[in-house]
């Protein structure tokens, strides 16, 4: 697929196709899928005969099954999907299937380039993981939390190796589970893991351990944080270094630690979902600074904003210099920037949006069963039946919407629109 850049960025809106035609040649059709540039729409399909297959702007798979589901358009523009024949279940891409099979597949991925395809395989009553269409070397007696380096070379997940016996405590205290790398196991066994992830270079892994009945902690290439803690959420390694940091409870309280050690000063009721700036030079967390109530903490010090549903979604600019999450308060959902929030809410709103240099931010919202793009606040005029998330144009002063809508006729169509920014903002 062309490189945004190389996308169509012409004002305006233009149909991509009817999908209200598709459902009269089928029995059963499910929700569109847009490709990342907003020019292919495709959606699972079941004919008269109970077999499934995979319509892509209209024109249907060549391959039929007994079921489709966890269809995708990839990073690089390809379609890909879990397809089960027989009760044999593979991935196909663009209607090609995979040559290798597994009684249940799940946690179908992409790298950033979407030039490598992983999902979780069981079979056999083994489990392992398989990036285009190659399995693991090694299977295991369980796998979950699986993930691809952020270049997609390497894959790693929570694996079971040892054998336990249903209720045989007595083994599961010396630990069954530790993490696979490209299929091979750590040496080091844990009563459970959970959340890994990636250093940046896809050398190093992390990932948070229980290693007693009553002690958590944080493992690095099978390596235990010199410290323990009542409880870890997922660790995260810094952008341009080796260092790791996960949030800690340490007694009643919540804070952030780096490397076994604790960084930030303040406490915290809850502490979770921690990300960094590009450059690694801030870290933001969502906060509970008092029971109930959440926000948004950077290098430790909390917003003075806070939502009592809950917080979201915490994103940064690509510079670094601006942070954006979802808040909730009482049903009522808005956009917090910088610790601001937006002067209207919503029913619903998705993950925000920074455009390239940081100055504007785009959400899909939803009121009333409709859904329309914010930017900045300011609500594009247009309503849609459905819509997926916004695409801000390299340059930042347009946006891509892909969404569904009704035509003059009544049909529901998928569209591909631009906007420009300075029209709504």
């Amino acid at each position: 697929m062309r490189a945004e850049h190389e996308w169509d960025w012409t004002p305006g809106e233009k149909p991509v196709a009817n999908l209200s035609q598709w459902q009269t040649q089928f029995d059963y059709l499910e929700e569109p899928r847009f490709s990342p540039d907003g020019e292919r729409i495709a959606a699972v399909a079941m004919n008269e005969d109970a077999e499934f297959t995979v319509l892509d702007n209209g024109v249907p798979w060549e391959g039929r099954w007994d079921k489709v589901w966890s269809l995708q358009f990839g990073p690089d523009g390809r379609l890909s999907g879990l397809v089960s024949e027989t009760a044999e279940w593979t991935v196909a891409v663009d209607g090609q299937p995979w040559e290798t099979t597994g009684e249940f597949l799940w946690n179908l991925q992409f790298s950033p380039d979407g030039s490598r395809i992983m999902v979780a395989v069981q079979k056999g009553l083994r489990y392992y993981l398989m990036i285009n269409d190659v399995p693991w070397e090694n299977n295991f007696n369980y796998l979950t939390n699986s993930i691809l380096s952020p270049d997609g070379a390497r894959s790693a997940a929570v694996v079971q190796t040892i054998p336990i016996s249903e209720g045989d405590i007595f083994e599961f205290q010396k630990g069954a589970y530790t993490v696979a790398v490209d299929g091979e196991p750590w040496d080091r066994h844990f009563l459970n893991g959970w959340e890994a992830a990636f250093s940046a270079d896809g050398k190093h892994v992390a990932a948070e351990v229980r290693t007693t009945l009553y002690d958590y902690t944080i493992a690095v290439d099978g390596n235990l944080w010199g410290e323990s803690f009542a409880t870890v959420w997922r660790p995260r390694f810094h952008p341009e270094k080796n260092s790791v940091t996960a949030p800690v409870r340490t007694g009643a309280v919540w804070t952030l630690a780096q490397d076994g050690q604790v960084i930030w000063d303040r406490r915290f009721v809850q502490l979770w979902h921690h990300v960094y700036a590009p450059d690694g030079s801030k870290i933001a967390a969502i906060v509970a600074p008092a029971f109930g109530r959440w926000t948004v903490a950077v290098d430790g010090v909390p917003w003075n904003r806070t939502f009592g549903d809950y917080v979201a979604d915490v994103i940064f600019s690509p510079d670094g210099a601006r942070i954006a999450c979802i808040g909730v308060d009482k049903g009522k959902a808005t956009v917090m920037v910088d610790g601001e929030p937006w002067a209207v809410s919503f029913e619903r709103v998705w993950p925000p949006v920074f455009s390239p240099d940081g100055q504007h931010v785009a959400v899909k919202t939803e009121s009333a069963g409709k859904y329309h793009l914010h930017v900045d606040g300011c609500r594009h005029a247009q309503t849609y039946l459905d819509m997926t998330q916004p695409v801000f144009s390299p340059g930042g002063d347009k946006v891509l919407v892909r969404a569904v809508k009704k035509d003059a006729a009544g049909d529901r169509v998928g569209v591909r629109a631009v906007v420009n920014v300075k029209d709504m903002v």
